[in-house]
């Protein structure tokens, strides 16, 4: 049994995470029954409690938010407008304006009355992207941060709608994810010496041979919002009920080793755990921006900077309900055909390990299709737009998010080069089927043929002004990432289509040295995002007080460009020719104007994206 203390302070926060965790390890050996060897039955229990929601629940809880302004760059009646005030607003001076529109128009929500439907009010809120950047010119609207139980705002069912409770214990849910792993496992020896071994029950598949990146190891979904990319995959892979079958043939005539394994997960779909809004780990901001989408459809809201009225400066704007936004997630239901199913090839040769590897999935990233039927805020009696509302609009901002299902092949190898006292590490897959986000697609969204991989080395070296007794572990890896059917254009007012990188590669540098007879552990890693010019540096001590006390002190953080723009869709003209500029038709798609969101995170990355979460971080391990 280990029992785990997790203290982060992050800068300009406070508080970040005070996490208990509670463990225990149940493993038994069986021997022999019936038919099987080796029959062993293993559980693994964890369960957590993070203060934080309550120490610091003005940032992160059940007060946290509060009354936001949205930037309005044509100045009427101010540089910022409040949630709720925008045009479209009876507040508004610019509202006379849409009274020639077909039955006046339909912008505007209900911010005042709470009695009234879809009470939307302006409390509890943040500027999407605040943390990180100005609005500078771009789109951004309010986001509601509160846990749902407290705020439902923006929750979206069964995907991103966690409860104060959820957030604080995220294991104790509706898929028992308290039990990280349940399973049985045997063998079924063969007269020629192979066997076929066994392992079903609640587990994590490990495929591959890298640390950090998914290139293989995708059978599980991961919680990124247990400590966003940082913690190791052990630790943040979500345990799935999975039925494993490798038959070992051992030695054959050509391999030293062979074996052959089937991976079935027949749980129920998962996706990421990408970290709700309000929580303090939000992979991307991305469960931000899902959250903010979600409210605007649900309730409408203000947007900055968006109406083009032939004045300097855009104003920012109120779309109603059903207009814009977020309208709900399509999760998998369980079904055979909804399971996933891999195939692995493992063997060695001379020294060298390799595999061959095979898997279909459903994607579990979030992706947003548009097309989806919605409300004409420019025309909702139907005077020009004479098809029956709602309906799909081209190159409009409303998406429902499907996770669509995808094929993957790859493999891997490690050889290990006596000579310069190194291993290396190679993994590779191609995938079909993910899907992005494209500006260049009417439905704003398309597929793509991904490549990945990865090159790993270790070796341990001395380094003797540092220690001479003891050699220090250098592990670096290379990621790199290649979109087959990536789409850029320019336009007239800057590019248009896929915000994700062509080619990205991402370089990670372990350095970590033993003293003390191991007890004293320093160490420091380092990742740098070529494209999207961010790193972010994480040292850390270990010390084995005793053989039942650990302490770790450490620090996270990140330098570099920060966040990124690209098109935002103002000038997509969905509702032609109302939402068109000079010159613009009906089909044309977005001329380019842009800012920070929404897609900008995509050219940040991951690392770009978190700029400002530096902590400094505090972890006491006791195993009774």
């Amino acid at each position: 049994m280990v029992y785990e203390n997790a203290t982060f302070a992050r800068r300009d926060v406070g508080l970040s995470k005070f996490r208990n965790t509670l463990k225990v390890d149940i493993d038994r050996q069986l021997g022999r029954r019936g038919a099987f060897d080796d029959v062993g039955v293993n559980l693994k229990l964890r369960g957590t409690f993070d203060g934080v929601y309550r120490l610091n629940e003005d940032t992160y809880g059940n007060k946290a938010g509060g009354a936001v302004r949205l930037e309005n760059t044509v100045g009427i009646p101010g540089s910022s407008v409040a949630h709720g005030d925008g045009l479209g607003s009876p507040t508004s001076p610019l509202t006379a304006g849409l009274a020639g529109l077909p039955g006046g128009g339909a912008f505007g929500f209900n911010s005042t009355d709470p009695s009234a439907p879809r009470y939307n009010p302006n409390e509890g809120m943040v500027v999407l992207g605040e943390h990180l950047h100005r609005t500078d010119g771009g789109v951004a609207f309010a986001v509601p941060v509160r846990p749902c139980d407290k705020d439902s705002r923006g929750c979206i069912k069964d995907y991103l709608d966690a409860t104060r409770q959820e957030l604080e214990s995220p294991e104790f849910n509706d898929r028992w994810d308290f039990i990280r792993e349940a399973y049985v496992t045997g063998s079924v020896p063969f007269d020629d010496g192979s066997a076929l071994f066994m392992k079903v029950g609640k587990q994590q598949v490990v495929w591959g041979r890298t640390d950090l990146f998914r290139v293989l190891d995708v059978i599980n979904p991961v919680d990124y919002s247990r400590n966003n990319i940082y913690d190791e995959l052990q630790d943040i892979r979500i345990p799935m009920w999975i039925m494993q079958a490798e038959y070992r043939a051992g030695a054959t005539e050509t391999f030293d080793d062979l074996n052959f394994a089937v991976v079935w997960n027949f749980d129920k779909f998962r996706p990421h755990n990408i970290g709700q809004c309000g929580s303090p780990n939000v992979i991307l901001d991305a469960g931000c921006f899902m959250r903010g989408m979600k409210n605007l459809w649900d309730n409408g809201g203000t947007v900055a900077n968006f109406a083009n009225l032939g004045l300097p400066g855009l104003a920012a704007t109120d779309f109603g309900p059903n207009q814009i936004g977020i309208r709900k997630a399509h999760l998998p239901n369980w079904s055979l055909s909804n399971t996933q199913l891999g195939v692995k090839l493992e063997g060695q040769k001379s020294g060298v390990g390799f595999s061959l590897n095979a898997l279909t999935y459903r994607s579990q990233l979030p992706s947003l299709r548009g097309g989806i039927p919605a409300n004409n805020p420019f025309d909702p009696v139907g005077a020009v737009d004479t098809q029956p509302q709602p309906h799909p609009y081209p190159y409009l901002i409303a998406f429902d998010v499907h996770f669509p299902r995808v094929n993957l092949i790859g493999g891997s190898m490690d050889l290990q080069v006596d000579a310069i006292k190194s291993v290396f590490r190679l993994e590779a897959a191609l995938t079909e089927g993910e899907e992005f986000p494209n500006g260049l697609r009417k439905r704003l969204f398309s597929e793509s043929r991904v490549f990945r991989y990865v090159v790993g080395w270790d070796r341990p070296t001395f380094i003797p002004f540092l220690n001479k007794t003891r050699a220090f572990l250098i592990s670096a890896q290379l990621f790199g990432q290649h979109l087959l059917d990536h789409e850029l254009e320019d336009r007239p007012l800057g590019k248009v289509g896929m915000p994700d990188w062509k080619d990205n590669n991402i370089f990670t540098l372990l350095l970590k040295g033993f003293y003390m007879n191991d007890r004293l552990s320093p160490q420091v890693i380092m990742a740098h995002d070529f494209r999207g010019e961010a790193t972010t540096i994480a040292p850390s001590i270990d010390w084995l007080v005793s053989d039942n006390l650990k302490l770790t002190v450490g620090a996270n953080v990140k330098v570099g460009r920060g966040a990124r723009k690209f098109d935002d869709c103002r000038t997509c003209n969905p509702f032609h020719p109302f939402s068109a500029s000079p010159g613009q038709g009906p089909n044309d798609g977005s001329l380019g104007l842009g800012g920070f969101e929404p897609l900008g995170r995509f050219r940040a990355g991951p690392i770009g994206m978190a700029q400002e979460e530096d902590e400094l971080q505090f972890v006491l391990q006791y195993k009774f």
